[in-house]
Order: C-alpha cells, then sequence, then structure tokens
C-alpha cells in the first residue's frame, strides 16, 4: 500500500526563503534607495522600474494561461487552487480601483511617470513593438539594465515551467522596496507639491496588496504547484534565487546611472 507524504507547504516555503535571504538582504540594503534625493533622480530611477513593472504583468499573464483555460471550449485546468490564487491576483493588478475608475498598476505607473516629469517613450516604443509583433527582449533600445532584466524574465515565461513562473512572481515582488525608499518619495513628493502623488500611491499600494493579499496567495500557489516534488521545489527555488540577481543587476545599473548623472 502506497504511503502518502504529507505537503510539504511550509518546509518547502521556508527552504527557499532561508536559500534567498541573503539575496534579499542585500536587496533591502541597496544603496540605490537613499541615493534617489532629487527629482531628477526619481525620473531616471522610474524611467528602468517601469519595465520591471511590465514585465511583472506579463509574467502574471503568463501564469494565468498557464494554470486557467483561456481558449474556447472551455475546460477545467488541472490547478483548482492556484486557478483561484491567480485569477485573484490578476483581477487586483490589471483592474485595481483608482479615483473610482478601473486601472493596471503598469498603467497607473506610466501616468505616475508624466506626472512626475519622466521620459514614457522607451516604454511606449517596447508596447509599439508589442502591437507589431516584433517584440524581442534581448534587442531592446532601453537601458541595457533594464533589457537584461526583461530578457531574464522572458526566459522563465518561454521555459514554459510554471513553478519556475510561480516562484519568480512569488519572490521577486515589489515588497522587497524598504521604508526608507518610500520616506524618499514622500518627502520629494512634498517638496514639489503632490506632483508625485500617483506613485506614492503606487508604491503604498503594492506594499499592501503584497503584504496583505497577494504575496500569501502567490506563496500558497508556489506550493499548490509543487505538491511534494523535489525537483520542482528545487526548480522554484533556484527561480527565487534568479529572480533577485536579476532585481540586484537592475538595481545595480540605476545606480551606476545616478552616479554617472
Amino acid at each position: 500500500m502506497e504511503v502518502l507524504q504529507a505537503p510539504q507547504t511550509h518546509t518547502g516555503i521556508e527552504a527557499i526563503e532561508s536559500r534567498i535571504a541573503p539575496l534579499r538582504a542585500r536587496l533591502t540594503a541597496h544603496p540605490l534607495y537613499s541615493s534617489i534625493r532629487t527629482p531628477q533622480h526619481l525620473q531616471l530611477f522610474m524611467q528602468s522600474h517601469v519595465f520591471a513593472v511590465w514585465d511583472f504583468m506579463s509574467l502574471l499573464k503568463a501564469l494565468q494561461s498557464s494554470l486557467t483555460c483561456v481558449s474556447v471550449p472551455w475546460v477545467p485546468s488541472a490547478f483548482p487552487e492556484s486557478r483561484r490564487f491567480i485569477n485573484e491576483i490578476v483581477l487586483g493588478e490589471e483592474s485595481d480601483r483608482f479615483e473610482d475608475r478601473a486601472i493596471s498598476h503598469f498603467e497607473l505607473y506610466l501616468e505616475a511617470m508624466s506626472e512626475a516629469g519622466a521620459d514614457t517613450a522607451p516604454m511606449c516604443a517596447v508596447l509599439n513593438a508589442v502591437a507589431n509583433n516584433t517584440f524581442n527582449p534581448a534587442t531592446l533600445n532601453i537601458a541595457p539594465a533594464a533589457r537584461a532584466f526583461v530578457a531574464s524574465t522572458f526566459d522563465v515565461i518561454r521555459s514554459g515551467n510554471v513553478a519556475a513562473m510561480a516562484s519568480a512572481f512569488t519572490f521577486g515582488r515589489e515588497d522587497v522596496i524598504p521604508d526608507i525608499f518610500r520616506e524618499l518619495v514622500r518627502d520629494l513628493n512634498q517638496q514639489r507639491s503632490g506632483a508625485l502623488s500617483k506613485f506614492v500611491w503606487y508604491l503604498e499600494r503594492h506594499i499592501e496588496v503584497d503584504g496583505e493579499d497577494h504575496g500569501p496567495l502567490s506563496l500558497r500557489m508556489v506550493a499548490d504547484l509543487c505538491g511534494n516534488d523535489a525537483a520542482l521545489w528545487e526548480q522554484a527555488a533556484s527561480a527565487a534565487e534568479s529572480a533577485i540577481a536579476a532585481r540586484l543587476a537592475l538595481w545595480d545599473g540605476i545606480y551606476t546611472q545616478l552616479q554617472q548623472s
């Protein structure tokens, strides 16, 4: 008689969190945050960070496509719990409420960039490339660090490994942005008489939903997809490490831009 193993939900997640703890500590203590002191610094930050916001949405939709049925005729997908988790997350990320209107966090970020005086043209050019079927992550005409970050995310998407995608999505979230950065942005917003209010809202909202809702749902999704499969847990851990390493490289690139400017 086959003996069923207990789910590794807690031990698997704890093992990943322990493994990535040094990388997350480096990310939280990155000198980039405290170096953003002027509106011009923030503009440079947003012009690269917007690509992380966009490919986060792309990763989210790749997960939804993998975990739910988006074709007709409809058939039930294989992971009902993760199906529900991802649909709940999509609702908040793609159709949140801001000032009594529905908007995705990415679209709000673009509005925040315009409000802050940041250049949205490179991001809009990428959207046009997608619309024209000429999008290639490796050849984007954007800052090198942002291009490398996008390429790393789409490598995970193209792999088709749902556990790896879920882990990259879960452990590469925006909750790694520390309080000191949000305080600096609030100060800049006050200095500019509220000209950064949409960006402040974006930061506060993302931290709120990641901590209270989407973060816990994402962790449960990773556990659901990995189950008792040790190989899947290893793939998830490796994807988490790669996602945070990619974010560190992006932060390094933006920090270098700030120093050179």
